[in-house]
């Protein structure tokens, strides 16, 4: 039996191929519209590509491309091809993209046209050995090299435990780490959360998906982009939110999914009601905490109520708020929490010293299933101390399970900062800062945020006698990092505060700043 993903989502295709798979709502042309043979066809097309490189079984794809029709057709191409794909955010800048080249050592590289120059080089210089073009107005040296290929393609035999996908996640140590997801870990994920949220199939009237979210981590690309897939259900495809033009859409769906940053700027449309909600029937968040307020507005505004879930690059879901009232996996979806661990995965709250901790006991989360991943790409001391000796992983966040098995998150044991539904390490931007002429150290924190659930702050202590310039530091930080790592306020102090041990008290820090972006 071939377990490679493809398969499986090519299976849940509708007979009927000429059928609108995606409709394209903003960007070149739009609306354009993908039926499902052109999925088939195109992807079909890129592989044969792949395979015509002769490349080693199992080489990495590294891909950095705007949000298109065509990168999610390149994504199942190398499901196909039965290579690993290897997405990176958009927003990075060369300095990183230079360390997950060099990292993963990708035989190829997908980049967009405006950044070949330096992509290129870095790619070629690390040994990568084909560096393609591919734009989000289907241009690029990718669709012409791929069009000179057959549109039929036979998938390449896979094992479930095969890998698939390697998610880059930021490291506390401030340098990033390759999560490895195999096609049974993002099949076993997808299935059950096609059953959990209740997907219709167009044979039960079909669901349609507006797709907001960026495709190069889990929630735009493995939790929206496989339901959909796997459901056979229609997408509308936004390459960027634009919040009027999503509402204008929302009559012709039934599905959404955001971070809680764009539920935020939804409710802050008049036209926002439950009138133009009237054909939804699920809004999920997730990636960020969902602040109370906006679970209230929105069951107030449109009538529904969101349903909130848990995950993690190196699991995929872990947890979801019931879709279902009634039923062995049903009950309320209950604001401030992320809900029950969902069919086939365990999960568990332990002490400092690695004891079961009672029920309503806070503590650190630890889970188990065929959802988690294997380990971190070529890091297997790192590997084996983010598992427990019986095989659980260590989430690294901290939350407690009430009587009812709701899970609630209440703060990360490694000072993770999400914003805007995007994860920041302190000790990485903390690297950066301390590279620059004249600071002396610097403290990286996450302080509330009305709109993006948290803010990245940096306090900063100058050398002796460095004259510095907070907006000089940001700017400069700006060509180093990407944009959602950078700070929206940096501080410039004489000293930051001290523990007798000599560490920063960054709790300190954070109480001190903890109303900078209050509303206001």
């Amino acid at each position: 039996m071939n377990h490679n993903l493809y398969v499986a989502l090519r299976a849940a295709f509708p007979a009927d191929l000429d059928q609108t798979a995606i409709e394209t709502a903003d960007g070149p042309d739009a609306p354009l519209h993908y039926r499902w043979a052109d999925l088939e066809q195109a992807s079909a097309r890129m592989a044969n590509l792949l395979d015509s490189l002769d490349l080693p079984a199992g080489s990495r794809i590294a891909v950095q491309v705007e949000k298109s029709v065509e990168a999610l057709m390149l994504y199942l191409a190398v499901l196909r091809a039965g290579h690993v794909f290897l997405p990176l955010n958009t927003a990075y800048q060369a300095s990183e993209i230079e360390y997950f080249i060099g990292n993963a050592e990708p035989a190829v590289l997908v980049c967009a046209t405006r950044h070949f120059g330096w992509a290129s080089r870095l790619a070629f210089r690390a040994g990568t050995g084909h560096v393609f073009t591919l734009n989000d107005d289907r241009t690029g040296t990718l669709l012409e090299r791929a069009a000179l290929h057959a549109d039929h393609h036979t998938p390449a035999q896979r094992n479930a435990d095969d890998l698939a996908a390697i998610l880059y996640t930021s490291g506390t140590t401030g340098r990033s780490k390759g999560a490895m997801l195999s096609h049974g870990n993002l099949l076993s994920n997808a299935q059950t959360l096609k059953t959990h949220w209740g997907w219709r199939s167009p044979a039960e009237g079909g669901d349609v998906l507006i797709h907001v979210l960026p495709i190069f981590h889990v929630h735009g690309l493995f939790v929206a982009s496989h339901g959909a897939l796997l459901s056979g259900s229609k997408m509308i495809w936004f390459s960027k939110f634009d919040p009027r033009a999503v509402l204008a859409r929302l009559p012709e769906a039934s599905v959404f999914m955001g971070v809680p940053t764009l539920y935020v700027r939804l409710l802050a449309e008049a036209g926002l009601n439950k009138e133009a909600c009237r054909h939804m029937r699920l809004f999920i968040s997730g990636s960020a905490p969902l602040l109370l307020e906006t679970f209230a507005d929105w069951q107030d505004r449109t009538g529904h109520t969101i349903l909130e879930r848990y995950g993690m690059s190196e699991t995929v879901m872990l947890t979801s708020n019931p879709y279902r009232s009634q039923g062995p996996d049903g009950g309320p979806r209950k604001g401030g929490t992320v809900g029950p661990a969902l069919p086939g995965v365990s999960l568990r709250v332990q002490d400092d010293d690695g004891q079961p901790l009672p029920t309503g006991e806070i503590g650190a989360i630890q889970v188990r299933g065929p959802n988690v991943f294997a380990g971190y790409w070529r890091m297997p001391e790192k590997t084996r101390e983010e598992f427990t000796a019986d095989g659980w992983f260590k989430t690294g966040d901290v939350g407690r399970v009430d009587a009812d098995g709701y899970v609630t998150i209440v703060g990360r044991s490694k000072d993770l900062i999400i914003t805007g539904g995007y994860n920041v390490y302190p000790a990485e931007v903390e690297g950066y800062l301390n590279d620059m002429a004249g600071v002396a150290e610097s403290a990286v924190i996450g302080a509330p945020h009305p709109d993006f659930g948290e803010g990245v702050v940096a306090v900063v202590v100058a050398k002796p006698g460095a004259a510095l310039d907070s907006a000089a530091l940001v700017t400069e930080l700006k060509t180093r990092i990407a944009n959602f790592k950078v700070p929206k306020h940096l501080f410039l102090v004489a000293d930051l505060p001290r523990n007798t041990m000599g560490k920063v008290q960054k709790n300190l820090l954070r109480e001190q700043h903890k109303g900078l972006f209050e509303r206001g």
